[in-house]
C-alpha cells in the first residue's frame, strides 16, 4: 500500500492513518518546536504520520527524491490549497506537553543527530535546507547543527551569486571540512573571507577557487600552511599565482595529487619544474593549460619527475613542442590523457608511440596515419583517391 494519499481523493475514502499523511515541505513545516504552536489552516489542523510518510518511505525503503524534493521546490502553497477542499479531521493537536494523538511523532521528537541529521538532512539538497530553517527556531537549530557537520561545501548548490554575509554564516560553525569550492563567489571573495574558515578546517582535501581573482598569495600560503592532507586543488585563471606562491604549495603539501593551473600566467618554467622536483612523486593530473610561458624544459621535467603522471593538459601552450612530448612518452607509463590542442610545434611523430600505448590524444592524426591505423585494424588498405 502506497504510503501517501492524493489530496484530491474523498477524505471518506481515506483510511484514517492514510489520511494523516502529505509528503515534502508541507509536512515538514508543521513540525514546530516543542515551545511553537502547530500550523493551523483556516481553523483545520493535519495531524501527520510518521516520519517514514512524511518523507515518501516504505519499510526498508531508501528516499523517494522526486517526492520530497517537489514540495520543497516552492510547492507547499499549492499543497495547503489543495487540501482545503479535504474534509474537516480530527481536532488540532495540543502544544508538546499537551494531549495529543495517540502514537503520533513529530519530526523534531526525533533524535537529531542519530536520525534526522544523517539520514534524512543529508539527503536534502542545500538550498532548500536553508529554506526550511525559516519554518521555526526549533529548525533553524537543526539546520544549523547540520551546517556545523558539513563535510562537502559547494556554493554552487545554494545558487550562482551568494552574498558574503550569507557565506560568512553558512561557514561559521564549521570545522570538519574536507571539500570546499567556492567558484559562485569568484568575484568578491577575498583572503579575509577565506583565511579564518581554511584555519577552521585542517582536514581539508579538496579545494576549487577556479577564477577567484580577487584572493592573494597570503590565502594560498594559508592553505599549504593549515591543510596538510590537501589532495586536490584548482587554482583556474587566478592571475596572481606566480613562482613564489606554487612554492609553498610544493613545499607544505605533500600529499598533493591533482593540481590545475590551467590559465595561471604569471608562471614560468622555472616555477613548474620547482613543482614537479618537489611533488611530482605523487601527481596524477596537472593541467598548464593557456600558459604561454611554459616550454619543452617543464615538459620533460614533469616526465622524469612525475612516473604516476595519468592526465595532462597543455592546451595553448605554444612554447611547448615534439621534445617534451617525447619525453612524456618514454618516461610516464601510466599516462592515460593529453591534451596539446593549439600546440603548433608538436609532431604527429612524437604522438604516434602515445597513440599506439592508447593515450586519448585530442588532436586527430594526419589523413596518411589514420590510413595506417585503419589498415592495422582492418587487415587491408583502402583504396582512396588523393588526386587533384
Amino acid at each position: 500500500m502506497r504510503s501517501g494519499f492524493h489530496c484530491d481523493e474523498p477524505a471518506e475514502a481515506v483510511a484514517p492513518k492514510e489520511r494523516q499523511t502529505v509528503s515534502g515541505a508541507a509536512a515538514l513545516a508543521s513540525f514546530t518546536s516543542p515551545h511553537t504552536h502547530p500550523v493551523d489552516d483556516g481553523g483545520r489542523h493535519y495531524p501527520w504520520g510518521p516520519p517514514e510518510r512524511i518523507l515518501g518511505l516504505g519499510r526498508g525503503d531508501a528516499p523517494k527524491e522526486a517526492g520530497l524534493a517537489r514540495p520543497l521546490q516552492g510547492q507547499s502553497e499549492e499543497i495547503l490549497l489543495r487540501t482545503r477542499n479535504i474534509q474537516p479531521m480530527e481536532p488540532p493537536m495540543e502544544p508538546s506537553g499537551g494531549e495529543q494523538e495517540p502514537g503520533a511523532v513529530r519530526l523534531l521528537d526525533l533524535p537529531w543527530e542519530d536520525v534526522l541529521l544523517p539520514h534524512v538532512l543529508n539527503r536534502v539538497p542545500l538550498c532548500q535546507l536553508l529554506r526550511l530553517q525559516r519554518v521555526s527556531r526549533a529548525f533553524r537549530a537543526l539546520v544549523q547543527l547540520h551546517l556545523a557537520g558539513l563535510r562537502r561545501f559547494d556554493a554552487a548548490q545554494v545558487g550562482l551569486q551568494i552574498p558574503r554575509a550569507a557565506l560568512a554564516r553558512l561557514l561559521r560553525d564549521a570545522e570538519g571540512l574536507q571539500e570546499l569550492a567556492l567558484a559562485p563567489c569568484h568575484e568578491w571573495l577575498s583572503d579575509e573571507d577565506l583565511v579564518p574558515v581554511l584555519a577552521r578546517n585542517p582536514q581539508l582535501r579538496s579545494v576549487a577557487l577556479g577564477g577567484c581573482g580577487q584572493l592573494s598569495r597570503r590565502a594560498l600560503g594559508a592553505l599549504a600552511e593549515g591543510c596538510p592532507r590537501l589532495q586536490r586543488l584548482s587554482l583556474a585563471h587566478c592571475d596572481w599565482v606566480d613562482g613564489l606562491a606554487l612554492r609553498g604549495l610544493a613545499d607544505r603539501c605533500p600529499a598533493l595529487e591533482e593540481l590545475d593551473l590551467t590559465a595561471c600566467r604569471q608562471l614560468k618554467d622555472e616555477a613548474i619544474v620547482y613543482l614537479a622536483q618537489r611533488r611530482g612523486a605523487g601527481l596524477r593530473s596537472l593541467s598548464l593549460a593557456v600558459n604561454a610561458n611554459v616550454g619543452d624544459a617543464a615538459v620533460q621535467e614533469l616526465a622524469r619527475n612525475c612516473p604516476e603522471l595519468q592526465h595532462l593538459d597543455l592546451t595553448g601552450c605554444l612554447r611547448v613542442g615534439s621534445d617534451g612530448v617525447r619525453t612524456l612518452a618514454e618516461y610516464c607509463p601510466a599516462l592515460r590523457s593529453l591534451r596539446v590542442r593549439h600546440c603548433h610545434h608538436v609532431a604527429e611523430s612524437s604522438l604516434s608511440r602515445l597513440r599506439k600505448r592508447g593515450v586519448d590524444i585530442d588532436v586527430e592524426p594526419p589523413l596518411h596515419q589514420a590510413l595506417v591505423l585503419l589498415q592495422d585494424m582492418a587487415g587491408f588498405a583502402p583504396f582512396v583517391n588523393l588526386q587533384v
